[in-house]
């Protein structure tokens, strides 16, 4: 069992920024894929960005050369910093842990709001 929590979310202006944080309660990154996910009311929820076990990342191209995936294996933390912040970045983030060989073993964070609005 894997037990991921979110933090660092919160209300910010457009143009500023946020660091978001997603603790693992074990050792995962070295055998799980992660990801930040978003889901903004009344849509589905939507892949912001990962990160792969060897450190390769990817982004969705509303937020890149916005947003940075990165992760610290020693904290078991994997953190998503963003900048320019926009109005349409508002949603509730959500980390994702899955296994590189069992796809089906699969783990969400309980979600951070971030919202941003002027």
């Amino acid at each position: 069992q894997v037990q991921l929590v979110e933090s660092g979310g919160g209300l910010v202006q457009p143009g500023e920024s946020l660091r978001l944080a997603c603790a693992a309660s074990r050792t995962i990154f070295n055998i799980y894929t992660m990801g930040w996910y978003r889901q903004a009311p009344g849509k589905e929820r939507e892949l912001v960005a990962h990160i792969s076990t060897s450190g390769g990342t990817n982004y969705a191209d509303s937020v890149k050369g916005r947003f940075t995936i990165s992760r610290d294996n020693a904290k078991l933390t994997m953190y998503l910093q963003m900048n320019s912040l926009k109005p349409e970045d508002t949603a509730v983030y959500y980390c994702k842990a899955t296994h590189i060989q069992f796809r089906s073993q699969i783990y969400w964070g309980q979600g951070t709001q971030v919202t941003v609005s002027s």
